[in-house]
């Protein structure tokens, strides 16, 4: 199985400035990610990035980097232009890695690669893990997910669901096929559908939910999900975040 990864970078971030370029113990923060991801069986990690500080970052650590546009209005638009500049075929596999996720697993990058391969009705993947917390169940924070019987996306929300019909206040449901699952922000996409997917008109309940994953849906689209049993590490979204995998390097 051959397959990409593509690793979104912008250099504006409102909780953390200059996120991609955070020191991790003498690398930056997209670096880190890259050589993560380059333990996956991946042919090729490449960053997309908006600024040219970032590729400047990455080359001086021997990081693979493209410049793409500053006025993207999503990554899934930096990607689709990161797959134009690589010259991508239609048929290849492209898993986007978030630039913010210096922990990501390279098993389940491998294992959202190889879902995708295998599911030819499906044109993304992403991946999901049970919840067992009744807080993040109720967050809104916390996008939830339900499958269908061949383990394929039927809806993403930020709402608790799927909801136990008879519990007296928000209370999760049994384990078991009812369990509720964390969705994961790990994504697979074959590059012809992520060159087309900017082209579609947003859905209304990606407007409601916050939630892009949520156009490819409402289109009609499937996306295949792999559940795995383990949370992913921890993501960097705030200077607090930062701190504590900064001391998981040191």
């Amino acid at each position: 199985m051959s397959f990409t990864v593509l690793i979104p970078a912008r250099l504006a971030s409102s909780r953390l400035p200059n996120k991609p370029l955070a020191d991790i113990a003498g690398q930056p923060m997209v670096v880190r990610v890259a050589r993560r991801a380059a333990q996956s069986q991946a042919t090729q990690v490449v960053v997309a990035a908006d600024d040219p500080s970032i590729v400047h970052a990455c080359e001086q650590h021997g990081v693979r980097a493209v410049l793409t546009r500053q006025d993207h209005a999503t990554g899934s638009d930096r990607l689709a232009e990161a797959c134009a500049l690589l010259q991508l075929h239609d048929d290849d596999i492209v898993v986007n890695v978030q630039g913010d996720e210096p922990l990501i697993d390279p098993t389940l990058v491998d294992a959202c690669a190889a879902l995708l391969a295998s599911q030819t009705d499906c044109v993304m993947s992403t991946a999901a893990h049970p919840i067992d917390q009744a807080g993040d169940f109720a967050s809104p924070n916390v996008v939830k997910v339900v499958l269908d019987a061949q383990q394929r996306a039927l809806y993403f929300s930020r709402a608790p669901i799927p909801w136990w019909r008879d519990a007296p206040v928000p209370a999760m449901p049994a384990t078991g096929a009812g369990q509720p699952l964390r969705h994961i922000g790990l994504y697979g996409y074959r590059a012809g559908f992520l060159r087309q997917f900017p082209q579609l008109s947003a859905s209304p309940l990606e407007a409601v939910e916050s939630l892009e994953q949520l156009r490819v849906l409402w289109h009609g689209h499937r996306i295949a999900v792999h559940v795995t049993p383990h949370a992913p590490g921890t993501g960097v979204d705030t200077p607090e975040d930062l701190a504590r995998v900064r001391q998981l390097f040191t």
